[in-house]
């Protein structure tokens, strides 16, 4: 049982660690450009560009975790997605990203690898 839960957690870690990676930037601007780059591409691409979330939903329903943790989880990822979704067909529509977003927020090494550490924490407490 030990080692399944430590498994799932280091799957969990991996799959946030490459979320953060794939989008890694210095400004929120720089990030919402690489979104924009998977998303034109393909938006099927772009949504299995975020495993993390996918792989959320299984644990919730394979392993019959529904407490708030999870659902906080599930949540906050979906929330996420459907952000960064607008956004995309926003700037799809050439509208301009200051008027979306009016200050490029610089993303520092602790902000962009937040989620590798406060899902995966959600998920033991979920656990336990």
């Amino acid at each position: 049982m030990l080692e399944n839960f430590i498994i799932l957690l280091a799957i969990f870690i991996g799959l946030e660690f490459f979320e953060s990676n794939w989008q890694k930037e210095q400004s929120f601007y720089g990030m919402l450009k690489n979104n924009y780059q998977v998303y034109e591409k393909n938006l099927i691409l772009y949504l299995c560009m975020h495993p993390a979330f996918f792989f959320t939903l299984y644990l919730s329903v394979a392993h019959n975790l529904f407490d708030i943790w999870i659902v906080t989880i599930v949540a906050m990822k979906f929330f996420e997605i459907i952000f960064k979704l607008s956004l995309m067909e926003k700037i799809k529509k050439d509208e301009p990203i200051t008027d979306l977003i009016p200050q490029d927020i610089p993303v520092s090494f602790l902000l962009r690898y937040t989620n590798v550490i406060l899902y995966p924490l959600a998920f033991v407490f979920s656990v336990l």
